[in-house]
């Protein structure tokens, strides 16, 4: 028997060789920091704090507006400029809260104090993921605290560490892995407190040879913690994709990965995790890349939630002379946002940011649909994008979402990636949720 892995996928070209070798290191923010209050799945947060007002770093600046959202805590202490919309990474605008730093960092009470998680109650530990704000950092952004709160913890039998990083470019990942190793399995170790009969498995693609030396080297003496190599292929990083290669199991069109007795979280999730029931830590920085061709530079930063983009980009030099870029994408080149400018800040789901001296989106030809099938066959969700794509032109939603499944398409870009014909069909695909799910609202 070949090697498991799961259906359909394809094998971008890498890139990692520009940043896989460039540890991480701080960043410190030399302008404003900008807080959106959406920043992760879900209703907004609410501000609570108003022009003028001292903060501290760690001080909670805007408060979750229902079950579905979270907390978010500034991340550096100074003064309030203003709350007032600014430029979002999807090109709108976007409720904010903006803060001048004053240089000192200055912690607020309680943050920082170390805790024995040993000590606190599975409630105790949910409250404080809740407060610490945290969100799946892979780039879903949902609520972590909601993703942990499951009606039956005893029917749970993995917990799947997310460390593929499958996107190409992107290192961070990589990076947190080989540094804070025994962070993650130490989260790992809180998480598993909350479900009684679960394994924590930590899956990482064999490109990452020393990630997965130092997560085996930190796992031992861990019982119930193991490290799994996966085989590198996109999207290996998808939730149904881990959840069938690591427990096995086919998740059903419409099921939640609790369903198939799974909890998967992103290992930059995981330590985050640590850091806010170990230390009280809010969730106030992130890992981020910023790579591509264009770039006179690469570098991964541990990067304050709120930084400018722009100034990443110049942390790493700027452009190269000549080769400014066609496209920069908040993430990688296959499920990335591309941004219209970097006046945006990076959120807690941003893991990358990335600049390309090409875009083929737009510069090659279209032409009609071949019926090739490749499109089928690379989903690894097994939907039908060349019945979909005919359901979103015509707008016949009722068939897009009922009979075509086409809400739980992940965006991953395989079949786009694929397509002889040049079809834009993520792009379509997204465009068709976003109205679907607007009239759904209404």
């Amino acid at each position: 028997m070949g090697e498991r892995t799961f259906r359909g996928g394809v094998h971008p070209e890498e890139m990692k060789e520009l940043s896989c070798e460039k540890p991480l290191i701080p960043y410190t923010p030399q302008g404003d920091l900008v807080f959106l209050t959406s920043q992760h799945i879900g209703k907004p947060a609410t501000p609570v704090v108003k022009k003028g007002d001292r903060v501290l770093a760690g001080q909670l600046i805007a408060e979750a507006s229902g079950f579905v959202s979270a907390n978010i805590a500034s991340s550096v202490s100074g003064t309030v400029k203003a709350v007032e919309l600014r430029p979002t990474a999807a090109g709108g605008m976007g409720q904010a809260i903006v803060i001048t730093s004053d240089g000192e960092n200055t912690l607020a009470e309680g943050v920082g104090v170390k805790t024995d998680y040993h000590k606190l109650s599975n409630q105790e530990i949910l409250d404080k993921v809740k407060a610490a704000g945290i969100v799946g950092m892979g780039g879903a952004g949902f609520p972590t605290h909601v993703k942990l709160t499951v009606k039956e913890p005893e029917k749970i039998n993995y917990i799947i560490a997310n460390g593929a990083e499958c996107e190409p470019y992107i290192t961070c990942d990589d990076q947190l892995m080989r540094s804070c190793a025994g962070e993650i399995v130490e989260g790992l170790e809180i998480i598993l407190r909350l479900f009684p009969k679960a394994v924590g498995v930590i899956g990482i693609e064999k490109n990452k040879p020393q990630a997965i030396a130092a997560m085996q080297a930190a796992c031992a003496g861990h019982e119930k913690i193991s490290v799994m190599p996966l085989k590198t292929k996109y999207p290996q990083g998808g939730e149904r994709s881990l959840i069938s290669v690591i427990a096995g199991k086919h998740l059903k069109l419409g099921m939640l990965p609790a369903d198939a007795g799974c909890v998967v979280d992103n290992v930059a999730t995981i330590r985050a995790i640590y850091r806010a029931v170990c230390f009280n830590e809010p969730l106030m920085e992130r890992t981020v890349t910023v790579s591509g061709d264009s770039v006179k530079d690469t570098g991964n930063f541990f990067v304050k939630i709120g930084t400018s983009a722009a100034e990443l980009v110049q942390a790493v030099g700027g452009w190269k002379e000549g080769m400014e870029p066609k496209k920069v994408l908040f993430g990688g080149p296959m499920m990335g946002v591309a941004l219209s400018s970097l006046d945006v800040p990076i959120c807690k789901n941003n893991n990358a940011i990335t600049a390309l001296s090409y875009d083929t989106v737009g510069e090659e030809t279209i032409t009609a649909c071949l019926r090739c099938g490749r499109c089928n066959r690379v989903c690894p969700l097994g939907l039908s994008p060349q019945l979909m794509q005919v359901a979103a032109m015509r707008k016949d939603y009722e068939r897009y979402e009922h009979r075509l499944y086409g809400l739980e398409c992940i965006a991953c870009g395989c079949c786009t990636y694929t397509c002889p014909a040049k079809r834009p069909l993520m792009q379509l695909f997204k465009v068709t949720k976003a109205e679907i799910m607007a009239a759904k609202k209404k």
